[in-house]
């Protein structure tokens, strides 16, 4: 009885292994057409990238257009997502 006790408790742990929820940040730092295309270039790549990985899930993807990357101050999306 012992024996079936454990592997109920080893398939519940299986069960229970969630995927590991990955963010990514993305920045730009002006609104010049170029970087608009390396912008969604860049979203593009690592909404791509976690979705290959089979025990990653997409939790979200912060970004932060045509902001500096001197200063974190005014960058939203990167305070947000530390």
């Amino acid at each position: 009885m012992s024996t079936n006790k454990y592997e109920t408790l080893n398939q519940e742990r299986k069960i229970q292994k969630m995927k590991k929820k990955v963010a990514a940040y993305c920045r730009v730092s002006t609104d010049n057409e170029d970087q608009a295309n390396s912008f969604e270039s860049q979203q593009r790549y690592f909404r791509q990238y976690i979705e290959r990985n089979p025990d990653w899930e997409l939790y979200e993807i912060f970004a932060d257009e045509g902001i500096s990357g001197t200063n974190t101050k005014k960058r939203k999306e990167f305070n947000r997502m530390i």
